[in-house]
């Protein structure tokens, strides 16, 4: 537990000594018309680094030696994070819609147990839906693959 606390605190120090540096660099002071840009965030970046030092301070004064995470509880993390990688992997062969159907597909049919025959309903009428509202409706561009350029667009 040590370890992931210590790692991360140091994760949001550097993360935050990156945004000051840039904040400086815009400018941190005032101006005639109000703050500079990066007034705000130069202030939330030295908030970031002051929690990230209580974080390393609290840390080091425990004595606990009980791990970060489980075998057990590691489990259902990699079940939603093995096909959710996969999902975005595929959009750049398959597309936004094509590989958002088979996950979902995958998930009601692994986790909730339905039937080939309701996830894959289920999938297509959420990925049909997807493509209009965006494609149709807002006219906003998404990731297409192959079933969209047979369909022409």
């Amino acid at each position: 537990m040590r370890a992931a606390d210590l790692t991360t605190a140091l994760i949001l120090i550097a993360g935050g000594a990156l945004v000051i540096w840039d904040s400086l660099r815009i400018g941190i002071g005032w101006s005639t018309d109000g703050p500079r840009s990066g007034f705000f965030p130069f202030w939330l970046a030295v908030l970031l680094i002051g929690a990230a030092l209580g974080i390393i301070a609290r840390t080091l004064s425990q004595k606990n030696g009980k791990p970060f995470v489980t075998r057990e509880q590691l489990r259902p993390v990699l079940d939603v994070l093995w096909p959710a990688t996969a999902c975005v992997l595929l959009m750049h062969w398959l597309g936004l819609y094509l590989s958002s159907a088979l996950y979902m597909a995958f998930y009601m049919r692994r986790f909730g147990h339905y039937s080939w025959l309701v996830a894959a309903g289920v999938s297509v009428v959420f990925a049909v839906s997807v493509f209009l509202i965006f494609e149709l409706w807002f006219l906003v561009p998404m990731p297409k693959g192959p079933v969209e350029a047979w369909m022409g667009y």
